[in-house]
């Protein structure tokens, strides 16, 4: 019997791990943290449902947090077998998961120094410790390289969300019989900068699909016309631009563009804060890994460009950096994580900026509800910032072009590529409306069997 069970993403779009049971062997397909409303993250504090020492490997889709943040926790308490993805999400989990633990070493040092737990002392998730031990199990894989099991062959392929993302192809095999399953992670956008477009697959007879925005189109609108608007009516106002960003993926993308923009004329050339100590080791790993990159961004490489550089580019590691962007009044743009605005050197620019007309925010992706970026984009009047209500008068912009994640419509037509009907389909990674919106479309245009699992929901593949 072979069976998947469902311990995250189930109507949320974090916390992404599957268990696949093949028999004798138990591979957990992503191991992510819970992140946003308070009732997630408590989740990732209860005892994983399987005992971790029972799991004989992990495979990862992409180094996103919510699909990988998990994993020293479940070292921690047992966990010792290989963990394979490609070569840029091992780079890129090197630097996340390290971040990660920091993060949660610090959030227990201020509980600890300002007596705000409930538990005495409050302790992390997991420690800098734990990430750097089970960083020696990821034993990654190049895209298109079978790896075989004993009837299991896992090939990874492209999803273009984002440097290093995958669809992960497990094709099971009994006897004369064999049955592909594919976990489609985190599905990229067609025709992006520097990303390739997501893989077509073939001959899926069960396919995991991603739902973030399963009840939503991108604007139409070219989003590099856009930002190129949004910067321009910065400049006007005389304010700074300030964009909460992820650190790996978005911010690189925001920085090619920019660059672009300078190039072709369309907008001056700005001072470019990036505030992000990830972020700029993340465009580090960019640029070494420019073969994972798409054909436009390698043929710019080799010309010489350095693609990811606008021309006033400074990086600011240290705190004593960040502080110096205080100084600067107008004409400028900040890019710091994170891109929620749930932690890290944004929440003082937010803090310093927020009240201040003149300033602009511009949110370049999704901001999940119970997060701080959701709740300035819903138009409130402040925001929770460091224990103050801070006053919201600075324009709010969004941009949802920006992305990684594939819309309904783009979805669809990449299920079109299919050659025949998966036997089911597991829809996952959505807040509720969005994976009821997305299953009935399916259901319509295709008449697919589309099933929305529960949070610990089991069910057989026919294998």
């Amino acid at each position: 019997m072979v069976t998947i069970t469902f311990y995250g993403a189930t109507k949320t779009v974090t916390g992404s791990r599957s268990l696949l049971k093949f028999h004798n062997t138990n591979i957990l397909v992503d191991c992510g943290l819970f992140q946003g409303a308070k009732e997630n993250r408590l989740r990732n504090w209860e005892p994983f449902p399987v005992p971790p020492a029972d799991i004989d490997r992990v495979l990862l889709t992409h180094a996103h947090i919510d699909h990988s943040g998990y994993l020293p926790r479940l070292f921690r308490d047992g966990f010792a077998g290989p963990i394979h993805c490609t070569h840029s999400t091992s780079d890129l989990c090197e630097i996340m998961l390290k971040d990660s633990a920091h993060l949660q070493e610090e959030d227990a040092y201020w509980a600890n120094k300002k007596g705000f737990s409930k538990h005495t002392p409050a302790l992390p998730l997991y420690t800098l410790a734990d990430a750097e031990a089970v960083l020696r199990f990821f034993s990654p894989l190049y895209y298109g390289e079978d790896y075989n099991l004993g009837g299991i062959r896992i090939k990874f392929k492209d999803a273009g969300h984002i440097l290093g993302s995958s669809f992960i192809d497990i094709k099971a095999s009994k006897g004369n019989r064999a049955k592909k399953i594919l976990f489609s992670g985190d599905m990229g956008r067609p025709s992006k900068p520097i990303l390739r477009e997501p893989a077509q697959v073939y001959d899926v007879d069960y396919l995991i699909l991603e739902s973030t925005y399963g009840d939503r189109l991108h604007d139409d609108a070219p989003p590099e016309e856009q930002f190129a608007r949004v910067i321009s009516e910065s400049i006007r106002r005389g304010g700074v631009l300030v964009i909460p960003s992820f650190a790996v993926g978005r911010t690189q993308t925001l920085l090619y563009i920019i660059r672009e923009l300078e190039e072709q004329g369309r907008i001056p050339s700005l001072p470019v804060y990036v505030d992000s100590p990830m972020a700029i080791d993340a465009t580090d790993i960019f640029q070494r890994r420019i073969s994972d990159q798409n054909l436009t961004s390698r043929v710019l490489t080799i010309k010489g460009i350095r693609i990811f550089c606008p021309k006033q580019l400074h990086l600011c590691r240290t705190r004593e950096q960040s502080k110096t962007i205080n100084r600067v009044k107008s004409h400028a743009i900040i890019i710091a994580s994170s891109g929620m605005a749930t932690g890290g050197r944004i929440l003082h620019h937010l803090e310093l900026r927020l009240p201040h007309p003149e300033n602009t925010i511009l949110f370049s992706g999704y901001q999940a509800p119970g997060t701080r970026g959701r709740t300035i984009l819903d138009g409130n009047p402040s925001v929770r910032l460091h224990g103050f209500d801070i006053a919201i008068k600075a324009k709010i912009e969004d941009i949802s072009g920006f992305s990684g994640h594939a819309d309904y419509n783009e979805i669809l037509a990449w299920l079109m590529g299919f050659n025949k009907a998966p036997e089911r389909i597991f829809i996952i990674h959505g807040e509720p409306e969005a994976s009821a919106s997305l299953a009935d479309k399916i259901r319509d245009r295709f008449r697919w069997d589309v099933v929305i699992p529960e949070f610990g929901e089991t069910f057989e593949l026919g294998i």
